[in-house]
């Protein structure tokens, strides 16, 4: 995190757009609604709240100096959930942009309400599949880290092919990294672990910072879902590639 803070990526300049975009099959998601009703403290949040803090999704490139500000880094979070990790992270880093993508409205409503708060000020949303947001909205070499935390394992073999991270997914993610940005994985399923760190090896311009599986990283904050996994004795799992 302090590499990250150190590298004050201009997202002034224009980014590069040569290289031809992986196919995505987005007949296959990697999520699935279920169904969770909004508290009425998220219902008021997400009406009053949105259309300031939350970004409609269109095929048109983010301009993230217009949206933050600044030239600060830019991290992208892909499923915040509810958010914990979330809010915490953007208030400890506020020299840091963030933009977290999730499907779930209940979630959107509860980051809405810390980004009130806490006063956030680098802390944006969008409500949307986060890999058509990667490919619609974000350019390439424009983002200078991406978080995955907990996502769904999809445990079930005739199901992995919903799995967030493996290619040609990361190589979608890999295209979007900056010069020395990097991907952060962390899951509490052993084997998805293995699984997406084979995958990750195999993303053409990606590389381990780790010999194998990464050292908790101090900074990010847990959830309860994390403490829920810890309290069920299952290991928690990390994974940093960075950009060659």
């Amino acid at each position: 995190m302090n590499e990250l803070k150190e590298s004050n990526q201009s997202n002034e300049k224009e980014v590069k757009e040569s290289e031809p975009l992986p196919t995505i099959r987005r007949e296959v998601k990697t999520y699935v609604l279920r169904a969770g009703r909004m508290t009425a403290a998220q219902q008021k949040a997400y009406n009053e709240l949105a259309p300031s803090w939350c970004i409609p999704f269109e095929e048109k490139k983010l301009n993230f100096v217009d949206i933050f500000g600044n030239t600060n880094p830019i991290v992208i979070e892909i499923g915040f959930g509810m958010g914990d990790a979330t809010v915490e992270i953007a208030q400890a880093n506020p020299e840091i942009n963030y933009l977290g993508i999730e499907v779930h409205t209940p979630g959107v409503g509860k980051v809405l309400s810390e980004i009130k708060k806490r006063d956030l000020k680098n802390l944006y949303i969008i409500e949307y599949d986060a890999l058509e947001v990667l490919d619609k909205m974000i350019g390439n070499n424009s983002v200078n880290g991406i978080h995955i935390f907990f996502p769904d394992p999809w445990p079930k073999k005739r199901h992995h092919k919903r799995r967030m991270v493996q290619r040609p997914r990361t190589d979608l993610m890999a295209q979007k990294l900056a010069s020395t940005g990097y991907l952060y994985f962390v899951t509490d399923i052993v084997e998805y672990a293995e699984f997406a760190l084979e995958e990750l090896s195999l993303t053409k311009g990606l590389k381990n910072k780790y010999d194998g599986f990464a050292k908790p990283q101090t900074w990010r904050t847990q959830t309860k879902f994390e403490r829920k996994g810890l309290a069920q004795d299952r290991q928690i799992t990390e994974i940093v590639f960075e950009k060659k």
